[in-house]
């Protein structure tokens, strides 16, 4: 195949005048002239534009790139590799750039919708928010508490307004089920959905998970919070949570 000069920029993506320019630098010859002087370029020549404009695309000079190539010990497979991973390292950069962008845009984004202190704590007045947050990192550790609002920070308000909706939503089931036993498929059931809902907070494995189902009965803020969706709702709770963890 023979390409003319016009072709050959249009195939490459340059413009004829680069061409020219390659051509009275020395950097890319083509295969010959026509009579009337046009250039035309073969397979060889176009190897070569390619390799000129990988090396170009790694911000290598003109110069440099003409004495790789004209050196008598080039190898056209030893620099395709060579190219094959300098892509690869920037490709690498770029993704890490392009997910950096992502979360800044998403950051702005969503700014207005993040949580506020008062938003998270919402109900309660400063004396409530700073025991609580106390008793909290007592209980579980500081770095559960920043864990768990880090992680609500992180939600909009719609996101935290469905949270909350999801967790009263399985509370009133497990409400509902309490004609049946504890132990019960239906009831072990919602009692491992309410689970996987605490753990949009943090994580809880089962050694937590049981020692919340005492706190629901032990604390009367708590099981007050419980028994306004049923009486006696806390202590069936513990139960149920006692047989899902292995412990009834």
């Amino acid at each position: 195949m023979i390409y003319s000069v016009k072709q050959l920029a249009n195939l490459a993506g340059v413009s004829v005048r680069t061409l020219h320019h390659y051509d009275d630098i020395g950097l890319l010859k083509p295969l010959r002239r026509t009579r009337a002087g046009y250039r035309q370029y073969g397979r060889e020549e176009l190897l070569r534009l390619q390799q000129i404009l990988f090396y170009r695309e790694l911000d290598f000079q003109l110069s440099d790139i003409r004495d790789i190539l004209d050196d008598p010990d080039f190898d056209l497979l030893d620099s395709l590799q060579f190219h094959r991973k300098e892509v690869l390292k920037r490709s690498d950069r770029l993704l890490t750039l392009l997910k950096t962008i992502d979360k800044t845009i998403d950051e702005l984004t969503n700014k207005n919708e993040m949580l506020t202190d008062k938003e998270l704590y919402e109900g309660f007045t400063q004396a409530q928010i700073d025991s609580y947050r106390q008793e909290v990192s007592d209980r579980w550790g500081e770095d559960k508490l920043l864990e768990t609002e880090e992680r609500l920070r992180k939600l909009s308000k719609e996101g935290w307004h469905d949270l909350k909706q999801k967790g009263d939503e399985i509370t009133q089931l497990l409400a509902d089920l309490m004609d049946l036993s504890p132990e019960h498929p239906t009831v072990q059931e919602a009692i491992g959905q309410y689970h996987r809902y605490l753990n949009n907070y943090y994580e809880v494995d089962k050694t937590r998970y049981l020692a919340l189902g005492k706190m629901y009965v032990e604390d009367e803020r708590f099981k007050a919070h419980y028994e306004k969706f049923r009486e006696g709702l806390a202590e069936f709770m513990l139960k149920g949570i006692e047989g899902y963890c292995g412990e009834g």
